[in-house]
């Protein structure tokens, strides 16, 4: 949990306990959540946190129910991975980002997403978001290549889905894709979404997050442009521990903690907030290096409108004159960053070809 699961202004470290029987299935043991440790008698939490094993061994699901509780030792504080708008991470600086994916897209279906984002992943990730009505209006926000609009169009008539990202070059992509062929194809950004409000019967994100100089601000779009009832699903990164992953991530791009997702979207507005883990097979639920698609989150908008969360405007300037030395150390650092992270998965598969099966790597 995070500041979201408890009174405003409080905070302390998410911690271990024994959940209620999993909300998933009927047949769940309760298991241990991995939080850390922390006495919080005096705070009340206003949503309980339970989870389950999915479909891949090792990636539990988190789940934020509904229920006013006490809990008496524990829980959270997390400090925010969000920076300023004027020192984002080198691809949370559009203007940045959109050049590394000008030379990125050429190879991102094919280099980049064996690694990190496979079709099994995508069909477990997609799962919450509930695409199983052909008719449903579908917006997915930082689509790209259309990876996984692929996933969305095999549930939800391609007339009706909606593909959104900056990079034309990524879009480009998408626009060769045979199965995607009917769908809307927009330039435009995940923090000012160019969708009326109470639009959509869901919000699918996947891979974009991490690129957003102001997550929460997305986030709260996510809410306006839902019809009531809707569903958003986000898939994104999450926090390494390992210190050299988490060097290379920090400079590079944002890998939010679990518990920053729940607090965003609950600071949005959203109801039924849940996690679920995902990660390549190969990895075997680790995840101290952290994962590029490491979590689905999903939240359903309960009441028509905007979202009640109040914010000011965009800080970012994308339009500023930039330092050309400063943004050629930071594209080179970038492309290091990226570089490792292509490594990861090839190091973790060794590991899982080696290492005998049952036992951790």
């Amino acid at each position: 949990m995070a500041s979201s699961a408890i009174t405003s202004g409080s905070g302390a470290k998410l911690s271990s306990f024994v959940s209620p029987r999993c909300s998933y299935h009927a047949d769940c043991s309760p298991n241990k959540m991995l939080l850390g440790r922390l006495d919080v008698s005096h705070l009340h939490i206003p949503r309980s946190l339970k989870f389950c094993e999915n479909s891949l061994p090792g990636y539990p699901s988190l789940t934020v129910a509904g229920g006013r509780r006490k809990y008496k030792s524990f829980t959270v504080q997390a400090t925010s991975v969000s920076r300023p708008a004027s020192q984002p991470r080198f691809i949370q600086h559009k203007q940045e980002a959109f050049w590394f994916y000008r030379f990125l897209s050429i190879v991102y279906d094919h280099i980049i997403n064996p690694g990190h984002w496979t079709e099994d992943m995508r069909e477990d990730a997609l799962e919450p978001a509930d695409l199983n009505d052909p008719d449903l209006t579908v917006v997915d926000v930082g689509g790209g290549t259309g990876f996984c609009t692929q996933g969305i169009v095999k549930t939800v008539n391609a007339k009706n889905v909606t593909i959104l990202d900056q990079s034309p070059h990524q879009l480009a992509k998408a626009r060769q894709k045979e199965d995607l062929k009917e769908c809307t194809i927009l330039e435009g950004d995940a923090e000012d979404l160019p969708f009326p409000t109470d639009y959509a019967d869901r919000y699918v994100s996947a891979g974009s997050i991490e690129y957003w100089p102001d997550p929460q601000r997305g986030i709260k779009e996510a809410y306006r442009v839902l019809k009531k009832g809707g569903k958003a699903c986000l898939i994104g990164p999450v926090h390494p521990t390992f210190w050299l992953s988490r060097f290379f991530a920090d400079v590079w791009m944002l890998f939010p903690k679990e518990e920053e997702y729940i607090e965003w979207f609950t600071k949005a507005g959203f109801a039924d907030v849940k996690i679920k883990r995902i990660g390549p097979k190969w990895y075997r639920g680790v995840r101290r290096h952290g994962l590029i698609m490491g979590c689905s989150v999903t939240g359903i908008k309960p009441e028509s409108g905007d979202s009640p969360l109040q914010m000011g405007p965009k800080a970012e300037d994308v339009k500023g004159k930039s330092n050309p030395f400063l943004f050629l150390y930071r594209f080179l650092l970038g492309v290091l960053a990226s570089a490792y992270y292509v490594l990861v998965p090839i190091y973790m598969w060794i590991k899982d070809q080696i290492v005998p099966k049952g036992q951790p790597i």
